[in-house]
């Protein structure tokens, strides 16, 4: 009984990825099928960084095409692959940088900065280059959330090499001034300081680079809208009502100024007491999923209350590299493989495809 390739696709269409939700056929994910005597070979391309799930995905694959009666020997070979994604119009893709994501947060003290590292570690653990960029040029904290100190080096006297610190590239204007040195800066200055910091870093082949934004919609927020390629946003919020308004107000900017949502992550969700056990929403309950219903966005997941989280960050091991294995890294990793799925799932970049027309006078 000979096995036709379309037998092969039908059970594909049928077969669910459990990251995105789709089949592998409608999100385009088969690259290649061969029929040989006796033998099946399927080629996988994943659109998101899955390295913790590329085993999984391989076996519910092979698993499936068993069911084929006469199939012979499979052979399934699962792969991701990167590409640039759309970003607002008439901006310009930064060198060496194929996705920008924007960490956001509408006030201070939701954790958003320690979400933002942890997210971006959670990305290069699931097989992607990644860097961060710390926006918050008043009050910077990757470098002590990432344990780096040394100052930025620069080859050629122009630019800057990103500082490395758990196999992701950085970059902070704290990486370039004295720790307790404030910056006593006018608007103006800051925007400038931040788009240095941005376009004179040499980023290396990132797939993602992590933007973490100060609280608030003001100055660097309207910069990173008008001059930097953002494929997506995410909000930090809290469920506390207070945090939730403010987040509000950070999410209608970003709709205004045509950035895509990729979704909201609740931090300090729940609290379990060390000592008891027992488990309460310390700062309410729902509101980071009430807000996802109110805007048609997604929830992307949520994050607890958890001493180790602190811990980790003021140590400069951030949870996902300090306890790779732990259940607090996992819930990182989850969210962060959505968000690479979202950002997967918007319109790709074709700029490059298009000559460049240029007029000269004879």
């Amino acid at each position: 009984m000979s096995i036709t390739e379309q037998q092969i696709r039908t059970v594909l269409s049928q077969t669910i990825d459990p990251t995105t939700g789709k089949d592998y056929v409608s999100e385009k994910a088969v690259q290649a099928i061969r029929m040989e005597p006796n033998q099946v070979s399927v080629e996988i391309e994943l659109g998101y960084p899955a390295k913790s799930v590329l085993e999984s995905v391989q076996r519910q694959i092979s698993a499936a095409l068993q069911a084929i009666p006469g199939i012979g020997t499979i052979q399934v070979t699962v792969r991701s692959k990167i590409i640039p994604h759309s970003v607002q119009r008439g901006v310009k893709l930064i060198p060496g940088v194929k996705n920008v994501i924007a960490v956001a947060s509408g006030k201070g003290g939701v954790g958003k900065s320690a979400t933002a590292v942890n997210l971006a570690l959670a990305l290069s653990a699931e097989g992607a280059t990644v860097g961060i960029l710390d926006a918050d040029i008043y009050g910077p904290s990757q470098p002590q959330m990432l344990g780096i100190s040394n100052h930025p080096e620069s080859l050629d006297g122009k630019t800057m090499e990103p500082v490395i610190a758990h196999g992701i590239q950085a970059m902070s204007i704290g990486l370039l001034i004295d720790v307790e040195t404030p910056m006593v800066w006018r608007g103006p200055m800051v925007t400038q300081a931040l788009l240095q910091l941005l376009n004179d870093t040499n980023w290396k082949d990132l797939d993602y680079l992590i933007v973490d934004l100060p609280p608030g919609t003001g100055d660097i927020q309207l910069t990173l809208a008008q001059k930097i390629p953002v494929t997506g946003a995410v909000i930090v919020t809290t469920p506390q009502d207070i945090a939730l308004l403010d987040a509000r107000k950070g999410l209608k900017m970003f709709e205004k100024v045509g950035i895509p949502i990729l979704g909201i992550v609740e931090n300090m969700s729940t609290h379990t007491c060390s000592n008891c056990g027992h488990t309460e929403p310390i700062f309410g309950t729902g509101g980071g999923k009430k807000m996802c219903q109110d805007y048609q966005v997604e929830f992307l997941g949520a994050l607890p209350l958890d001493i180790k989280i602190r811990e980790h960050t003021d140590t400069g091991k951030p949870s996902v590299v300090a306890e790779p294995d732990g259940k607090i890294a996992e819930t990182y990793r989850l969210i962060a493989r959505r968000i690479a799925v979202k950002v997967a799932e918007s319109a790709e970049d074709h700029s490059e495809l298009f000559a460049k027309i240029i007029m000269e006078n004879d």
